[in-house]
């Protein structure tokens, strides 16, 4: 997690230089905000910071508002310190995508290990939407493909198609269930939907097209 930069917000610069010296001293660096105006503005200035850690009762904007304001921009996670635990105010904040409540006071090794947690969290959610198989590599989120790094266009269905196979990895499918799961169970056409698009995107792929077996009679295989 070294190389990590978080932001500190706290209007108590005992608190912020609490929290900031044990992330110091854990490999993370620290940039601060003195309240909800200015942590904006530094959220807003710096696009390398991977995690906001917020209080709620501040001047000029509180948590719940720099919150807000940094969900119409960005995914980054927060971990949001309370003074008192409320339920109103947790739901509040989940509403607002807040991934953590620490309620004050709080051990700032806790408070560590929570902004470790969330990270590996995070992290792990982002790796899983890209799909990578022999070459060939898929970002769900961006709905990108790439082969040996060349980016190529495919439509709507075939993007879904190429996402079922590499997620079916080995296992023999059906033009049945192909069509339940990529077209989904209303779709009433032929088929041979499924062979026209296969084609299509095996041409696309160009060599790792081969990856995509035909098991004649049934449907496909993925053996990339």
């Amino acid at each position: 997690m070294n190389d990590l930069k978080v932001l500190v917000v706290d209007d108590e610069s005992r608190m912020r230089k609490l929290v900031r010296d044990f992330l110091v001293k854990d490999g993370y660096s620290v940039v601060e905000a003195a309240d909800g105006e200015e942590a904006v503005d530094v959220f807003m200035s710096d696009k390398d910071i991977s995690l906001i850690i917020l209080d709620v009762m501040m001047p000029k904007l509180d948590g719940y508002g720099v919150a807000e304001e940094v969900r119409k921009m960005s995914d980054v996670p927060i971990i949001m310190l309370t003074a008192k635990s409320d339920e109103r105010d947790e739901l509040r904040g989940f509403d607002l995508g807040i991934d953590e409540y620490i309620t004050k006071p709080f051990s700032p090794r806790i408070l560590v290990a929570r902004v470790e947690a969330v990270l590996r969290r995070t992290q792990a959610d982002a790796d899983s939407n890209v799909i990578s198989v022999d070459g060939i590599e898929m970002d769900i989120a961006a709905h990108q493909v790439k082969v040996d790094g060349e980016p190529i266009e495919l439509s709507y269905k075939e993007f879904e198609l190429l996402n079922y196979f590499l997620q079916n990895r080995g296992v023999a499918l059906s033009r049945e269930k192909i069509l339940n799961n990529v077209w989904n169970y209303d779709y009433f056409g032929d088929a041979r939907t499924i062979d026209t698009h296969v084609k299509k995107l095996r041409s696309k792929l160009g060599s790792k097209g081969d990856y995509i077996k035909t098991i004649w009679g049934m449907g496909y295989k993925f053996e990339g």
